[in-house]
């Protein structure tokens, strides 16, 4: 399964965020989107999951309008995590992951949609709270919860915003390696949003970096995320060392000290 964006146009008003985006992620992938705050990743993110109508283009899932796909079907295709999420008062952890089975219930939930639900909880680490409210967890607690749900509802594309922002250094971790052995088993795919380019570089397949709205670099992670385009997007002087276990990003300096966000 594949989904292309072919020059996309988005904005607020008449304020455009995004300007002639066009690419392909393929199931089998994870396709990581960066940039600095303001570049249009989160927007990027929602307009692909069809929470925004593009001002122009189009987002198509394997040759079809994400617009024209009945939404219960769409959510059997796309699961979206954003950068967070409510959780009703009195919803129990088992209970918001059962919520990933919705599309495909039609009376109540079977053993079937239970047994998703608590190996997605097995698998993000979170059996041991799934009698707590979801309101009673810390932040990272709670965005493990939600990318559990997102798991259970066994999408063809998992599309997340910065699904890692609240999590721990080894959850951060955890996370991207248990996403990426999910796509390698089950065949799926995973646009990604992140703040973390080391992240990017070392469990993504293809990197898309943004600038200003348009896409500044993409590509496999190694010929993306080099120092001059770190220099370029992010306005950091930095050095890509090579190591025994990978290559990771050392930041070294800011280019300067000024507020540069448009």
């Amino acid at each position: 399964m594949r989904i292309e964006v072919r020059n996309l146009v988005q904005g607020y008003g008449k304020h455009n965020v995004l300007d002639e985006i066009s690419f392909e992620a393929e199931t089998g992938e994870i396709t990581a989107v960066l940039g600095p705050n303001g570049s249009g990743k989160s927007t990027l993110i929602r307009t692909i999951c069809d929470l925004m109508p593009p001002v122009s283009g189009n987002v198509m899932l394997d040759g079809t309008d994400v617009h024209d796909i009945d939404v219960t079907d769409f959510a059997k295709l796309v699961s979206y995590v954003p950068q967070s999420s409510d959780a009703g008062v009195y919803t129990t952890v088992l209970e918001t992951v059962l919520l990933g089975r919705k599309p495909y219930v039609t009376w109540n939930y079977r053993d079937k949609d239970i047994q998703y639900a608590l190996d997605a909880m097995r698998l993000m680490n979170v059996s041991r709270y799934a009698s707590r409210n979801v309101t009673d967890l810390s932040g990272g607690q709670r965005q493990r919860v939600f990318i559990a749900r997102s798991l259970a509802q066994c999408p063809s594309f998992y599309i997340f915003d910065e699904p890692t922002s609240a999590l721990d250094l080894k959850h951060q971790m955890n996370t991207m390696i248990r996403m990426r052995e999910v796509i390698r088993t089950n065949g799926s795919g995973m646009i990604v949003a992140l703040h973390d380019m080391n992240l990017a570089l070392n469990y993504t397949d293809r990197v898309i970096m943004l600038k200003n709205g348009r896409i500044h670099a993409h590509g496999p992670p190694e010929e993306t995320i080099t120092e001059e385009n770190i220099r370029e997007v992010y306005g950091v002087e930095s050095r890509i060392v090579e190591t025994e276990v990978g290559r990771y990003i050392l930041p070294i300096s800011p280019l300067n000290m000024e507020d540069d966000d448009p």
